[in-house]
């Protein structure tokens, strides 16, 4: 099995850009700050696949179905209307709900460049969803969003009556050994890694999530990362449905996605990634059954539009 860890040198000339997170399409790059074996990086559940994988772990243990109307299980009084938003289209990102909420910026602009986020707390989340209106049918179109991955983790606490960060312990963290993960802050400051601005130069405050705990609120050591990759390529690891396509989409049906990650063709079979970033760190976590490598490659630097991180560590991980 290959076990790779990369991490890259920036540009310290590039300017940063003006939002202040990232989905997985797109490519970013960060500066190397000292992220080592046991330093703490702030990492995207969704890419951690936790809240996905806590779905696939409840319905296959009968407790859910992923039918459930994501409303419902926040608002048990509230009535379900024609075509509800179900935890399957959460975490499949067909809900038809944006990137992040409506009111979402003007919230967060006081604290746009720092910690925009901690500025919406969890009810702001719940409340958010309860009033959206879908412009279209949900199941019918794919958009990436930060708001439906973190509604889903309210949503999945809600219905199974038990705290997110339990649920998280009980069903990823545990079973595999990853003892360095966490969802908040270690008392010892220096063991967090320190995340820098678009300069490269310029330190970050740490990330808080605010009410998207399940959308972003993890840190994790690279050993976990790569701990948690080598899962996947174990046939008693991890459930397979979490490799299983569940949505085929665009021309020819040709961009494939499981339930957490990105499927794209390799020369000797499929291979499966995720990416982002928060303010100030980025990640590409990726996995080839066919080669057994799992590839986690770090940045602690805010992404930047046209940044080479995400293609150099797609190249590496595409290579024969």
């Amino acid at each position: 099995m290959r076990r790779t860890l990369h991490r890259f040198e920036a540009d310290p000339h590039d300017t940063p850009p003006d939002t202040p997170a990232q989905g997985p399409t797109s490519t970013d790059q960060d500066t190397d700050t000292g992220t080592g074996p046991g330093t703490d990086t702030d990492v995207d559940t969704d890419w951690l696949d936790g809240a996905s994988w806590q779905l696939v772990q409840l319905v296959r243990r009968g407790l859910l179905t992923g039918g459930e109307p994501a409303a419902a299980c926040l608002d048990p009084g509230r009535r379900d209307g024609r075509d509800p938003v179900t935890l399957a289209h959460l975490v499949t990102h067909t809900a038809g709900l944006p990137t992040l909420p409506r009111d979402f910026h003007v919230r967060g602009l006081p604290a746009w460049r720092t910690n925009p986020y901690a500025r919406y707390p969890a009810d702001r989340v719940t409340d958010a969803l309860l009033r959206h209106r879908p412009r279209h049918r949900p199941g019918t179109r794919r958009h990436y969003s930060n708001f439906g991955v973190a509604v889903l983790g309210h949503a999945v606490a809600a219905a199974t009556g038990t705290p997110w960060e339990d649920l998280l312990a009980a069903h990823v963290l545990r079973p595999l050994g990853l003892h360095g993960t966490a969802l908040r802050a270690a008392d010892d400051p220096g063991t967090d890694a320190a995340g820098r601005a678009g300069d490269g130069r310029t330190p970050v405050p740490a990330f808080d999530a605010g009410g998207f705990t399940a959308a972003g609120a993890i840190r994790a050591t690279p050993h976990d990362l790569l701990t948690f990759l080598e899962a996947h390529l174990d046939p008693n690891g991890v459930p397979r449905a979490a490799r299983t396509p569940v949505l085929r989409r665009g021309l020819g049906h040709r961009h494939v996605h499981t339930v957490a990650w990105f499927r794209h063709p390799a020369s000797g079979g499929p291979m499966y990634f995720h990416c982002g970033a928060t303010l100030g760190q980025q990640a590409f976590l990726g996995f080839r059954p066919d080669t057994g490598t799992a590839l986690a490659a770090l940045c602690t630097r805010r992404f930047r539009h046209r940044d080479p991180f995400v293609t150099t560590a797609y190249g590496l991980l595409a290579e024969p």
